[in-house]
């Protein structure tokens, strides 16, 4: 007799629903292993080697010699002085102005995402149009809006100036990306122009999920607005705002491109990111950047495993 021979899977009648699991975790794991490998090429293989080089005095002149010389590039003391990655000023900066950029940028992306959110969930004519529209700054590429804007904020050509002093709010122009009080707040305003529009689409598509039967209730008793908004939307929407969040945070926490481009080295701006690329390619000292990216890998993973447990106490909180 021809046809499928399969025989279905055998199901303890005492304990069907833990069969049924089991199947589930074995084909979840099956999907997964492909991608995990993947993973581990692509980015488990690089990671170590960063983290070897860390020990290592290797150097772009030369990657074959190496030598191992142990925590000597992170931290180092020699002849009454301490030599290393946390041994050096400019590393410390570095390390605030990425918290600073990330908690500013972060915390105003969430607001102004939340409201164009709340905006673009309500019903009004051409609202497709409109959706579409805010997109585009996140549609640009970083590098490409990162120059366009390090024209407009020229000191001399920048139509920012120009706009500025047509309307009297300043009497010369102001030199943004050049000025150490200035050059943050630019670098801050050009990244919240760029990525406010991904964090309104992440809590958009939450505020699309909602049910509606909670808010015809809170119409119907009367309820203000802004306490639905605090007492039932923002309670059902927090999971995803979370991952928002966190989405955000990883991103401006490794940011390079926007600052690179708007000011270069400049102690100032320099974040993290921009303090390893400078010790890897201008410097040639692998050892060296390596065990400066390595501190930058941990000091994101340690932030985000405490804000994964803090988010996550919030959530039992509110459950």
């Amino acid at each position: 007799m021809s046809g499928n021979n399969r025989q279905p899977p055998v199901i303890d009648p005492t304990n069907p629903t833990g069969n049924l699991t089991r199947t589930k975790i074995r084909s979840a794991w099956l999907f997964l292993i492909p991608m995990l490998v993947l993973l581990a090429l692509v980015a488990g293989w690089p990671l170590l080697r960063t983290i070897w080089f860390g020990f290592t005095d290797a150097s772009f002149s030369d990657l074959t010699t190496t030598q191992f010389i142990g925590f000597a590039n992170y931290l180092e003391y020699d002849e009454g002085e301490w030599y290393g990655v946390l041994a050096d000023e400019l590393w410390w900066r570095s390390v605030w102005n990425t918290l600073f950029f990330t908690l500013v940028t972060v915390s105003v992306e969430l607001i102004l995402g939340m409201m164009i959110a709340l905006t673009l969930n309500c019903q009004f004519p051409l609202r497709g149009l409109v959706r579409a529209a805010i997109l585009i700054p996140w549609a640009i590429p970083t590098i490409v809006s990162a120059r366009m804007w390090n024209w407009m904020l020229h000191d001399q050509f920048g139509i920012v100036n120009h706009m500025l002093m047509s309307i009297g709010l300043i009497d010369a122009p102001l030199s943004w990306t050049a000025d150490a009080d200035l050059s943050m707040w630019a670098v801050i305003m050009v990244d919240i122009w760029k990525t406010t529009p991904f964090m309104a689409l992440l809590l958009l598509a939450a505020l699309q999920m909602l049910p509606g039967d909670c808010y015809e209730a809170a119409k119907i008793d009367g309820i203000h607005p802004v306490k639905v908004f605090f007492k039932v939307t923002l309670p059902l929407i927090m999971p995803a705002l979370l991952v928002a969040v966190i989405f955000r945070a990883l991103d401006a926490l490794r940011v390079f491109d926007v600052i690179y481009v708007l000011t270069s080295n400049s102690a100032d701006t320099m974040s993290m990111s921009v303090y390893a690329r400078q010790q890897l390619v201008e410097f040639q000292d692998v050892g060296y950047g390596s065990a400066a990216s390595t501190l930058l890998f941990l000091i994101i993973a340690l932030l985000v495993i405490a804000y994964l447990y803090l988010g996550r106490h919030q959530l039992n909180r509110i459950d």
